[in-house]
């Protein structure tokens, strides 16, 4: 008997030495700052908690610059990647990232739904591709001017008679020519339709320019919210998620414009050549289920991508407020998608052209 026991403890103690020996850190690499704390409370701690693997969080700028080296170079060292959803179409163009069975790889709804079913409409447009949030692009103005008045559509502004003051816009054709001719009168519908011909691109810059001496062009994110903030600016288009903390936490005179928000995909793409895939999938499986995309968002204002987490999206963890009015996909119907497909086809003039009448 006593041999049989230590013989007993010594296989117990191997296995638990196996079990450790298999355990791997996969390499994590997301935006930074609120954002990575988001994904790190809702889900890469829960998952080292439940499973002993360790998430080594990486931060990045974004782009496909370094991926694309690691793939050339035949040494894939991170393991998992946040991208915005062009990203994730290019990369997955070019071979660098994995192809996904959302209904096989992924996790269903509570109900049983397929994910495929889950995820919202429209965010499905790559096969390499797992969405994560829904974000916007932006307006905020200063709550405290014009005597009280409130703008409530993408016209006000434009309208330096009854809105007057600076307006903060990045420095970018895209979004600033759809918002150009939203405020013009088109249907949001219709933007792309009507920016796709000649004198529908001549139609955005000529709006947008009745309000070119009153812009103050920015090129980093952390610039509007501040411009506002000095009473610099009165207008200023920026992430839903900045304006939310600018709001909420900092308590900052500002509200928010929903009309004409551009909303934007984001979401986790695998490398095809990593060296964790089969760890990598099991993680993003439980990354990307219903309560754990609903339980980010009580770390941030961004919607979770499932249909079914948006019920159970609550309270702040911290400010105890209720996030439900705070998510950009709760006013997706006064916004729009970019059109990545006609930005693709394009970008270069449309970019050339605006660079030029900066200069005019």
């Amino acid at each position: 008997m006593k041999k049989m026991l230590k013989y007993s403890t010594f296989a117990i103690s191997m296995l638990g030495m196996v079990s450790a020996a298999q355990a791997v850190d996969l390499n994590v690499v997301s935006w930074g700052g609120a954002y990575t704390a988001s994904q790190m409370n809702a889900y890469y701690k829960p998952y080292t908690k439940k499973t002993g693997v360790k998430i080594n969080s990486i931060d990045y700028s974004g782009g496909l610059a370094e991926m694309r080296a690691q793939s050339e170079a035949k040494n894939v060292t991170w393991d998992l990647v946040d991208v915005v959803l062009a990203d994730a179409i290019k990369g997955c163009d070019e071979g660098m990232f994995r192809p996904i069975d959302m209904d096989k790889e992924m996790a269903a709804a509570p109900d049983g739904t397929p994910a495929s079913k889950d995820f919202l409409k429209g965010t499905l447009l790559s096969e390499c591709f797992v969405p994560q949030i829904i974000y916007s692009t932006a307006f905020a103005y200063r709550a405290d001017a014009w005597g009280g008045k409130k703008p409530t559509k993408m016209a006000d502004v434009f309208d330096l008679k009854n809105f007057p003051g600076k307006r903060a816009l990045q420095k970018k054709a895209i979004n600033n020519l759809e918002w150009a001719l939203i405020a013009d009168g088109v249907p949001l519908s219709k933007v792309y339709d009507v920016l796709d011909t000649d004198v529908g691109k001549d139609r955005a810059f000529k709006k947008l320019a009745t309000i070119k001496k009153d812009v103050i062009w920015w090129t980093e994110g952390a610039i509007p919210p501040q411009l506002l903030a000095d009473e610099e600016a009165v207008f200023g288009t920026g992430y839903n998620g900045r304006w939310f903390s600018a709001i909420n936490e900092e308590k900052q005179p500002f509200a928010m414009l929903w009309d004409g928000q551009v909303l934007d995909i984001d979401g986790w793409a695998v490398p095809a050549k990593g060296k964790n895939v089969a760890e990598v999938m099991k993680f993003v499986k439980f990354a990307t289920d219903t309560q754990r995309l609903a339980d980010q968002a009580k770390y941030i204002s961004y919607g979770p991508a499932r249909l079914s987490s948006g019920p159970m999206v609550s309270k702040h963890a911290t400010l105890g407020i209720d996030m439900g009015p705070h998510m950009p996909t709760k006013y997706a119907d006064q916004g729009f998608m970019t059109d990545f497909a006609w930005w693709a086809d394009n970008g270069d003039e449309m970019n050339e052209r605006f660079a030029a009448w900066l200069l005019q």
